[in-house]
């Protein structure tokens, strides 16, 4: 078993040695969401990096259950974390996910993706309430705190999730808890995809304790969480099957159902489009989590423009879920969005020492 260590000096004098060297570093956790940037090292016009490993900058540092908030350091497992918390009956709100390997806090703060019941229970940066990080001229550099921000002013610590590690190198980080529920239940609906829909709108406008949705081949399935009495009200009223499939939002959040597991003997790349929950394309073929907000499905890199641009139709986005998901630049980035992170990346990392494969196109942003 890996032993807990403050590795924070250590840390720092490895981004100083490589800004002083003019070298850069590629920060990696456990390498469970490794594929989200895979290939970028090797891009044109990027210079080699050095691997930076966290995952020995590990342990809690401050657990405060009566104030349902924790802090620990960046490449804390999230088993171990979430071990921690389920004893005094408490879980991070955002699941997230751990796709390719156990996770680390410092990881999934960095790429920023929650699990099911994000529209429920929060998204990653609503939970993040401090950071403490290295910036790329190896400053040892303390944001927020442990209580939600309730003054004026800008939120840096929120800034780094999904950041991908441009902005920072997160050494420890404070986030909000929510209590375990007493009861969960799965109900599961055989429905037609506009009608799966249509169903989950119409739930979003009742005070129902839903905690999470996926639409997939013809089966709707909702979670409900909450007091025993509450879920079991509820469960009565919709109606719908029990569900026996024990571990089904866990798979769900990790991407090791069938739907992202097995691609077919020529698989497509996987797309996730981040739409308005009424949206109606792209709909047909997708798996639908959120209520309609999120859809993954399947599509030829050569159809890729007309799906970006049918989302982008709908209010929303289409984003290729592999090697270049990580990028902090390009055409998917809105221009005057761009404009903001180049210039946070000139702040926090003036000579691009940290991920700069992620983050190449940004220093020509003006």
């Amino acid at each position: 078993m890996a032993v807990d260590a403050d590795l924070s000096e250590a840390l720092c004098d490895a981004v100083r040695r490589a800004q002083a060297a003019g070298e850069s570093l590629r920060i990696v956790g456990s390498g469970s969401k490794s594929f989200l940037t895979r290939g970028r090292e090797s891009a044109a016009g990027v210079r080699a990096s050095r691997l930076l490993s966290m995952t020995e900058h590990r342990g809690i540092i401050d657990y405060r259950p009566e104030e349902l908030v924790v802090t620990a350091r960046a490449g804390t497992p999230l088993p171990e974390l979430e071990d921690a918390l389920a004893q005094r009956g408490q879980r991070l709100p955002f699941e997230p996910p751990r796709f390719r390997g156990p996770g680390t806090l410092g990881g999934a703060v960095a790429c920023g993706l929650s699990g099911p019941g994000r529209p429920w229970r929060g998204a990653v940066r609503d939970a993040v309430l401090g950071v403490e990080l290295v910036n790329g001229a190896g400053e040892h550099l303390r944001f927020g705190g442990q209580v939600m921000k309730n003054v004026a002013g800008y939120d840096v610590s929120r800034l780094q999730v999904g950041a991908f590690g441009t902005l920072g190198l997160l050494l420890t980080v404070s986030v909000k808890l929510l209590p375990a529920p007493p009861s969960e239940r799965t109900l599961v609906f055989d429905l037609d995809a506009v009608s799966a829909l249509e169903r989950c709108r119409g739930w979003a406008r009742r005070p129902l304790p839903i905690s999470a949705t996926c639409y997939w081949d013809g089966r709707l399935r909702l979670r409900l969480s909450g007091a025993e009495a509450a879920v079991a009200d509820a469960a009565a009223e919709l109606g719908g099957e029990a569900s026996g499939e024990e571990g089904f939002w866990r798979a769900l959040r990790d991407h090791r159902l069938e739907f992202f597991t097995d691609g077919g003997p020529e698989p497509r790349p996987l797309w996730r489009c981040s739409l308005p929950p009424a949206a109606r394309t792209p709909l047909e073929g997708c798996l639908v989590t959120w209520a309609g907000g999120e859809r993954w499905l399947r599509r030829a890199a050569a159809d890729g423009a007309g799906l970006e641009a049918a989302a982008r139709d709908c209010g929303g986005h289409a984003r290729l879920f592999g090697g270049d998901f990580g990028m902090r630049a390009g055409p998917h980035i809105p221009a005057a969005e761009a404009v903001y992170a180049g210039r946070l990346k000139q702040a926090f990392d003036p000579t691009g020492v940290l991920n700069p494969e992620l983050s190449a196109a940004l220093s020509d942003a003006d």
